[in-house]
């Protein structure tokens, strides 16, 4: 894995703002071997213009609340709210619409690249709770 500590910690907080906000399709990208301008791109998606800018907004949210706050040093594309680009260097966060990220296939594109694993903890915080239930 090429991607530094904070840029792993970044995609982390980011993707679980984003899986917060229902975000579909979340996948961490190690991009660190193929470009030198950044580490790792987030990559999720939203059935329409308004969630795609939740989940933009609750990314930024959750990154500025870090010990060592992050801003975006570019954010691109929010007035359409089809395809929003945050980029905090380390990371390059891209917020599809779902049209747009079944017609751009930047994962198609960038398919060479390793993944970095990300699960929604909400998704962990169920399934123990359904195990511990069934248990009783």
């Amino acid at each position: 894995m090429t991607v530094s500590e904070r840029a792993h910690e970044l995609a982390l907080a980011a993707a679980q703002a984003a899986a917060d906000k229902k975000a579909q399709d979340i996948v961490i990208i190690d991009v660190g071997d193929q470009l030198a301008i950044t580490d790792a791109f987030l990559l999720a998606s939203a059935p329409n213009e308004r969630q795609v800018l939740a989940i933009v907004d609750a990314i930024e949210e959750r990154l500025l609340q870090l010990p060592e706050k992050a801003k975006p040093v570019r954010r691109e594309g929010e007035r359409g709210g089809r395809w929003v680009l945050l980029d905090y260097v380390d990371i390059v966060v891209h917020v599809q619409h779902t049209e747009e990220r079944e017609f751009y296939a930047l994962d198609r594109l960038w398919k060479d690249c390793p993944t970095i694993p990300f699960v929604d903890r909400d998704l962990v915080d169920a399934e123990s709770g359904a195990g511990s239930a069934a248990a009783e």
